[in-house]
């Protein structure tokens, strides 16, 4: 009874905490009491909402990706800021050597939360937009051949299936040490 509670606890918990480490890094608000009364509530509220609404299910509140994310989110800012600099580059050039070139990425994220975030990733990185997605592919557009970097990209899904669920980790474990599914 008691784990079954702290099940159903579980979600909220962790969309409450998000939600306020959020409020609290976006609003840069710690000590004014008034202002971090309203951010409780509104953070609150917002969970009320959710479980109500019936979104407070695996896809709604994902929280088997939180601790994986997290640091994913890191490596992929820094990768946001080279590909800015690659592109402020070509851009400042001369003369332009655009090159633009589609190409076809595999898609081995074990859900479609996995494959939205690779996909959105993608997109974040300057240069690069994601421009369909397919059961087992993406399909990338890409500015200069120096962005078409197949190889990135698909470390970058590596990183996406190492939080996104059994099968992607297993894939992604696979194709690092050479074997099967490293295509």
């Amino acid at each position: 009874m008691l784990r079954n509670l702290v099940r159903q606890a579980g979600r909220p918990l962790a969309l409450g905490l998000s939600l306020f480490a959020l409020w609290l890094l976006l609003s840069g608000y710690f000590t004014h009491a008034t202002l971090l009364c309203f951010g409780v509530a509104s953070v609150m509220l917002t969970v009320w909402l959710s479980d109500r609404a019936g979104v407070m299910d695996g896809e709604g509140v994902p929280t088997r990706v939180f601790p994986g994310i997290v640091t994913y989110m890191l490596w992929l800012t820094f990768e946001i800021g080279k590909a800015n600099i690659a592109v402020a580059r070509e851009v400042l050039r001369p003369k332009l050597k655009l090159s633009p070139k589609m190409i076809h990425i595999p898609a081995r994220q074990a859900s479609d939360l996995g494959k939205t975030i690779f996909g959105n990733s993608i997109t974040l990185t300057p240069g690069t937009v994601t421009i369909d997605l397919h059961d087992d592919s993406i399909l990338v557009h890409a500015l200069t051949e120096d962005l078409a970097d197949v190889e990135g990209i698909i470390s970058m899904g590596e990183k996406v299936c190492a939080f996104d669920g059994e099968e992607g980790r297993d894939w992604a474990r696979n194709r690092k040490n050479g074997g099967e599914g490293a295509s």
